[in-house]
């Protein structure tokens, strides 16, 4: 059964945190499937990660571009995971009826969002009554990420 984190942003927003786990994610030879909650996020973070960093970038593609099955970070809007990621991370207080696709879901949601707050704990719930393996990381002031649960 897919392993759940919950990521709660708290000092510094998505955009900063977002590339740190992916990274890792990378970095560890894994391929990951971000789903966001719209096109206009979509755009915003495929820019973003080519030019987070100086010195780096995350390779990756959308929705949008060709040679989708390749990419080892893919940005989408739906349920799709083309290049069989065993990584899913949802913002913008996304859910997936594909879970079981994946190992692993990373759920990162904006702590300084009340609304985002509560669809969090709803998820946290319904993935608990589910039976998911649940872990809660919060973030501290210097970026990275305690864990409380």
């Amino acid at each position: 059964m897919t392993d759940i984190s919950f990521y709660h942003l708290l000092h510094q927003p998505l955009t900063s945190a977002l590339p740190k786990l992916l990274e890792k994610v990378h970095g560890a030879g894994l391929k990951a499937v971000i789903k966001v909650g719209s096109e206009t996020r979509m755009r915003e973070l495929d820019d973003l990660l080519w030019t987070y960093s100086k010195d780096s970038f995350l390779p990756h593609g959308s929705m949008k571009a060709k040679f989708s099955d390749q990419q080892p970070i893919y940005l989408t809007t739906e349920d799709e995971n083309p290049a069989d990621a065993t990584v899913l991370v949802l913002v913008d207080s996304m859910e997936s009826e594909a879970l079981g696709q994946y190992d692993r879901c990373l759920e990162m949601f904006d702590g300084t969002d009340q609304n985002a707050v509560v669809a969090a704990r709803t998820r946290w719930k319904s993935y608990t009554d589910a039976g998911y393996n649940l872990t809660y990381w919060q973030q501290t002031e210097q970026g990275g990420w305690g864990k409380k649960a």
